[in-house]
């Protein structure tokens, strides 16, 4: 039985999930925290707290997720170049999903930051297996 959770637990999709869980605590910490705390304006906070998960999941995702390694320099920046630009992609997302729940719907901030989270957790999965880290010779 330990075996199988063991198993189940070391799937890339298991660890994306948990690294994405992690990614989206560390967006939503930092959300809450300039909103409520530091009074920044909504959308201001939404930007910031974006780019400090986009950094925290590349680190996470490169190590834990994917194990990607690089050989050269260059292979390096090509790698977080695609990540930031595809995270950048699903920051559209995630900034004109909030802003069109919270602005124009009138959701509680949370609820939308919440709901626009689930739908940015998967485009980013397929986008960082399939075009961000991939072996050498897949794509």
């Amino acid at each position: 039985m330990m075996k199988k959770i063991y198993n189940l637990m070391n799937t890339e999709a298991m660890r994306y999930i948990i690294v994405g869980g992690f990614t989206t605590l560390v967006n939503l910490v930092c959300f809450t925290l300039l909103c409520k705390v530091f009074n920044v304006e909504v959308n201001i906070s939404n930007i910031i707290s974006v780019i400090v998960a986009i950094l925290f999941a590349y680190v996470t995702n490169k190590i834990f997720v994917f194990k990607s390694h690089c050989s050269t320099m260059k292979e390096l920046y090509l790698e977080f170049s695609k990540f930031v630009g595809a995270r950048l992609l699903t920051m559209i997302i995630e900034v004109g999903g909030v802003f069109l729940l919270f602005e124009i719907i009138g959701q509680d901030e949370l609820i939308a930051k919440l709901e626009t989270q689930i739908i940015v957790l998967i485009a980013n999965f397929i986008i960082s297996k399939f075009l961000v880290f991939t072996k050498k010779g897949e794509l």
